[in-house]
């Protein structure tokens, strides 16, 4: 499924109680036919939610998401988005940075923010008996965050620190080349955590101005799930968002079409190599969705059961892990697979994944097959997405994010189970048959099994793009391995990171 931006609901500082009953549902097995009930509230002032009523503990959990995100980051102050969603437990309305967390480890509730590509999501979970208290704070966080001097200096230090080893990873810096290269001058291509002079730059003002900008009524989605009435959760939809301006003030962001046929090899050299292919995506709104995704389970998004794995690590042991995922930002739709090996089989692991998409590709997947990952993907949505209250809160919200209707869940299974043989052949053969982009980083590609294996990939008129490692760019450790995080919706617009099942 799409993208499950969830923050972590159970620091280790705060709400005891809190964390103790969440472990509790987190332990409840879950049918894979389990009902989620989905009803759509409209409060008084006429903000919308979906909600999920739940009385089996005392518990709600609320999560929210306002369009816009880090691409909405101006020219020159990268990092602004990501630097707000840390400030707002740092302090809001007439609650110093102190005086908020005490009142916050005292209510036993937990606040969480995070900035995605797309959307800037939010987060409480509180207990029933201590609603009124947990409303009140994040009211507060939402309408009056305070960005005071000392929390700010002290956040955008972290950031620096982190921005400065990132400057020493190889990783990050071929991903940031390979953004450029696929998404030019878009707003995707620019990196969500900024630079460390961008970093340097943002102001309390900076601040301020964005989440002016951002947060509105407009742009909200919510959803919430737990001991709550669909008459409470109006009047706290108004409590907590009432207030906001009714329309965002947010930057056009045209769709795009990535670049594909290109290469960068990013040389560094350590004796591990990253490989990651970058293919042609599908909206999550075509009808031809379920079709692809299904492709994408068989070739390499079904973890022990995939093409991939099966001839990169089982039969060779080429890799620890190999992956695909089918990636849906607002703006563009991609298909990545992404693994690391040794350097001294770089070239050979490549020639491997690009036979197993070619047979995809020209040959299709079989009946057998099929079968085998509609019951995979049937079975286990519920187990990934219905375990506690906070993920049901964070898949409601998906959805309305991915503009599904509010019937999906109900309808989901029957949409999967009339997928046929060729249509997930003939998805397939559309999106796998284009020449990818491709990622080299690592030590150059053994010599000979070198044109084999980088055939095709660099076949614009720009042609392969080397880039040697800066001196010192080098850290020890810094080797890359492939995440295997599968889904639909990234969290950060970076090729091949996703996050989330569908």
């Amino acid at each position: 499924m799409m993208k499950m931006m969830i923050a972590s609901f159970f620091k280790e500082a705060r709400g005891s109680a809190l964390a103790a009953l969440a472990t509790v549902v987190f332990l409840i097995a879950v049918p894979a036919n389990a009902a989620v009930k989905i009803q759509e509230v409209v409060s008084p002032g006429g903000i919308k939610a979906w909600l999920v009523e739940d009385y089996t503990v005392p518990l709600v959990s609320m999560k929210f998401a306002f369009k816009g995100g880090s691409s909405q980051d101006p020219e020159g102050k990268g990092g602004l988005a990501k630097l707000m969603t840390g400030l707002f437990d740092e302090g809001a309305g007439d609650l110093d940075r102190d005086a908020f967390q005490d009142a916050l480890d005292v209510s036993g509730a937990e606040m969480g923010f995070s900035a995605g590509i797309d959307e800037i999501t939010g987060s409480m979970t509180w207990l029933a008996e201590r609603e009124d208290e947990a409303v009140r704070l994040l009211t507060m966080a939402v309408n009056e965050p305070r960005f005071d001097d000392e929390p700010v200096a002290r956040m955008k230090s972290q950031f620096l620190t982190s921005l400065v080893a990132e400057e020493r990873d190889p990783n990050t810096l071929a991903g940031r080349q390979w953004r450029q290269e696929i998404y030019g001058d878009h707003a995707y291509a620019r990196d969500s955590d900024g630079t460390k002079e961008s970093m340097a730059g943002l102001t309390a003002d900076d601040l301020r101005a964005f989440h002016r900008d951002q947060f509105a009524q407009g742009n909200l989605i919510v959803a919430a799930v737990g001991a709550i009435s669909a008459e409470k959760l109006g009047q706290r939809l108004d409590q907590i968002f009432g207030a906001l301006p009714e329309e965002a003030n947010l930057s056009d962001v045209p769709d795009l079409e990535p670049k594909f046929g290109h290469t960068v090899h990013y040389e560094y050299p350590l004796p591990q190599t990253r490989l990651s292919l970058l293919y042609p995506g599908i909206e999550r709104e075509d009808p031809r969705f379920f079709a692809a995704y299904l492709a994408n389970h068989i070739l390499g998004g079904g973890s022990f059961s995939s093409r991939l794995y099966d001839e990169v690590r089982e039969k060779r042991g080429l890799a620890y892990g190999v992956g695909s995922n089918l990636s849906n930002l607002d703006h563009t739709s991609t298909w990545g697979i992404g693994t690391a090996t040794s350097a001294d089989r770089g070239a050979e692991t490549l020639g491997i994944i690009r036979e197993e998409v070619r047979k995809v590709a020209e040959e299709g997947v079989t009946e057998d097959e099929l079968e085998a990952a509609k019951s995979f993907v049937v079975g286990a949505y519920a187990i990934a997405n219905f375990d506690s209250s906070a993920s049901i809160a964070g898949t409601v919200l998906g959805l309305q994010l991915a503009g599904l209707p509010i019937d999906y869940i109900d309808t989901r299974e029957a949409t999967i189970r009339a997928v046929t043989l060729d249509e997930v052949n003939e998805e397939a053969a559309r999106l796998l048959s284009v020449e990818p982009s491709l990622l080299v980083v690592g030590p150059p590609l053994a010599t000979a099994a070198n044109d084999d294996a980088e055939k095709g990939a660099a076949s614009s008129d720009d042609g392969d793009t080397i880039r040697q490692a800066p001196a010192g760019a080098l850290g020890e450790g810094a080797a890359g391995a492939d995440t295997g995080e599968v889904g639909s919706k990234p969290s950060t617009g970076k090729p091949g990171e996703t996050t989330g099942s569908d």
